[in-house]
């Protein structure tokens, strides 16, 4: 998708969501980027009255995996899994994504490091091509506990693409899983096993947390300062998570598990971040803090899809329709301009003079948000 910018653009009779009002008009664009705000005009494409909201800004999400890698043992084609991900990103609203790869892996892990590799390059060629309708960056998921984890992170550091690394440990009896038995509840559902095979799972992946999460911890953390990549933390529980956290120069509180370590994150400095299915549930599916809970504790900054793209616009809808205090406005931050501050993007995350032109105009019906079209850098991609 060639997204080399048009020259001039008038988008209009738009409900345009600036960083703390909606305003009715229109807004004119040239070479990509935003040259005025005014009220409608009468020339330009008129947006039937829809929002017009800045492209969202996707920090975590897990999907590209499951394009490459649908099914135990089945490989697609790296450069089709990144077009087929890439489609489904934009039509969801998302202008600027970075996709999770994970380095780390258990025995039952179906992905090795090396395929990480050739999904980063499969992204660097569709960008360098102009095949993509998003732009695309790169998040390494680094499970600590896996003795391969900081061998697998080292194949990856040196790419450009990467701007943000997640620590996170998935041990029993700790963080998303402080509860053993919800870990063995979501292992026997996921891996099938006998009650013994999981008992002896889950001495191996513990002893493995204790040997190897603290100095893979420091070692990436030291190397993602030197480089300029953001550090994010995962699933903490507790103030001293927190705490390890900002020891490591944490700038990102990705998921706490608890209103204590949300609370600890805040006071920290950190911007804190949860799922958009959690917000469209009602809840966390591991039993944890819920994000609207958190919300409405002010205690919530960036949405993220998870595991669903489209649940990030879904569920910024739901919190300014359903927690007091949060405007449409306060909402659409979380899924654009608070993101983009995280990942060092201040060139786009909101409609405003001198911003690229990244837009998405929404429509809502029954209570779900519709994207309708989807401009990125002034050039429609949806």
């Amino acid at each position: 998708m060639n997204t080399v910018a048009l020259g001039e653009l008038v988008l209009t009779n738009a409900r345009i969501v600036l960083a703390d009002t909606v305003l009715d008009g229109s807004v004119r664009v040239d070479g990509g980027i935003i040259t005025d705000i005014a009220p409608s005009s009468r020339t330009g494409m008129d947006l039937d009255g829809d929002y017009l909201i800045p492209g969202l800004v996707e920090l975590h999400t897990d999907h590209l995996e499951t394009h490459y890698a649908p099914r135990p043992k089945v490989r697609w084609n790296p450069v089709a899994a990144v077009q087929a991900h890439d489609a489904q990103i934009a039509a969801s609203g998302i202008t600027t994504v970075l996709d999770a790869l994970r380095v780390g892996m258990d025995e039952h892990a179906d992905l090795g490091a090396t395929e990480m590799k050739t999904l980063a390059d499969a992204i660097r060629a569709g960008n360098a091509a102009g095949r993509l309708r998003a732009e695309h960056h790169i998040h390494l998921r680094c499970e600590v506990s896996a003795p391969d984890c900081l061998d697998s992170f080292t194949l990856l550091q040196d790419d450009p693409q990467v701007r943000l690394a997640s620590l996170m440990d998935h041990a029993p009896g700790q963080r998303q899983f402080a509860s053993a038995d919800a870990y063995r509840v979501y292992y026997q559902g996921k891996l099938k096993m006998t009650d013994a095979a999981l008992d002896e799972f889950i001495q191996r992946r513990n002893a493995e947390s204790v040997a190897h999460a603290g100095p893979h911890r420091r070692a990436i953390a030291e190397i993602c300062r030197d480089k300029g990549i953001v550090i994010a933390s995962h699933d903490d529980a507790t103030r001293d998570h927190v705490e390890e956290a900002v020891a490591l120069g944490t700038d990102v509180a990705e998921f706490p598990t608890t209103l204590e370590a949300a609370k600890a994150s805040r006071q920290a400095g950190m911007a804190i971040l949860m799922g958009g299915p959690n917000v469209v549930r009602g809840g966390s599916h591991s039993g944890n803090v819920s994000a609207r809970a958190l919300a409405e504790a002010d205690l919530l900054d960036i949405l993220s899809s998870d595991y669903i793209p489209f649940s990030m616009l879904q569920s910024a809808f739901s919190l300014a329709d359903n927690v007091e205090g949060i405007s449409l406005s306060r909402a659409i931050q979380m899924v654009t301009k608070r993101p983009a501050e995280a990942a060092g993007f201040h060139d786009r995350g909101e409609v405003a003079i001198g911003k690229r032109a990244d837009f998405v105009q929404v429509r809502v019906e029954d209570g779900i948000p519709i994207v309708r079209t989807v401009w990125r850098q002034g050039r429609r991609v949806i």
